[in-house]
């Protein structure tokens, strides 16, 4: 039972880093995405295979994994710039669409199969084997991603894209390039999923597209819709919640998309803001268009 209940904090850590990521884009930025556990899963991939085939180190394989991923959300977001709401949020939808094509039917991904035999971490010697060692290395990747998404959205960025979010036209009219801005939250965001999806791999140690589609986009988007678009600790409250629910669950594990539904449908119509939002709803696209 301790070992579970370990395993489920393991996986509610790498949540934590999804959540609090995609509430950057969401919640600070007021952009759209959709494709989320796309970075997820690309952070996984190039992380493994720098491992695996490279021979590299666990620090260099995750470096590598957070600076492509960030790569990634950097070319995504360059040709966006122009997108809006469902615009932006088919865009996103559609990559996270193709990557689950491309890691299902690539080589180098290992195809429909995945890739297993990742090894454990080890930084200076010291493994990361054991699951509570595991835990404190993903404790770690937590308190780095909370301490620069504070300060971050602390500072005079955080404001400038808060005012991008409440209202772009009045922003670029005081002097904010929003489209850098908004380029760069997307990169960032994407850096940092990278990282949670190293530390995934190297615990689960099999990976494979399954693990990386829209049913995980929707996942990380109903955390932090739960804990409150704009919240910090929102995201952190909202990723442990629907990480410890489904055992709540398991019991009722066919109607469990349908229980989630439920809780997303009501809680935008008792409480858009979430549960430690202060705002209002931000996700424009599912306001109705008079």
């Amino acid at each position: 039972m301790a070992a579970y209940i370990l395993h489920l904090a393991i996986v509610a850590g790498i949540y934590i880093i999804l959540a609090v990521s995609l509430n950057l884009i969401i919640g600070y930025a007021g952009q759209v995405s959709l494709g989320h556990a796309a970075f997820f899963g690309i952070g996984a991939y190039a992380s493994t295979l720098a491992v695996l085939s490279w021979q590299a180190s666990y620090p260099l394989a995750v470096l590598t994994a957070i600076l492509f991923t960030g790569f990634c959300g950097l070319a995504l977001g360059l040709p966006t710039l122009r997108l809006k709401e469902d615009y932006l949020a088919i865009v996103t939808l559609g990559f996270g669409v193709i990557l689950d094509l491309s890691m299902r039917n690539l080589e180098i991904t290992g195809g429909p199969d995945g890739i297993v035999g990742i090894p454990s971490p080890v930084i200076l010697g010291l493994s990361f084997r054991d699951p509570v060692m595991y835990l404190l290395l993903v404790g770690l990747g937590v308190a780095f991603t909370l301490l620069f998404t504070y300060l971050l959205v602390s500072s005079y960025h955080g404001r400038a894209l808060r005012a991008i979010r409440d209202h772009e036209t009045t922003a670029q009219v005081m002097g904010i390039n929003s489209p850098a801005y908004k380029v760069a939250i997307f990169a960032l965001a994407a850096a940092l999923a990278g990282l949670a999806g190293s530390l995934y791999a190297h615990y689960i140690k099999h990976i494979n597209y399954e693990s990386f589609g829209l049913h995980t986009s929707i996942m990380i988007l109903c955390m932090v819709v739960l804990g409150g678009m704009g919240s910090i600790l929102g995201s952190v409250v909202g990723a442990i919640i629907l990480t410890f629910l489904p055992e709540t669950l398991r019991q009722f594990q066919a109607y469990q998309d349908l229980i989630y539904g439920g809780l997303l449908v009501a809680l935008l119509i008792l409480r858009p803001q979430g549960l430690l939002g202060k705002g209002k709803l931000s996700l424009k696209f599912l306001e109705r268009k008079e």
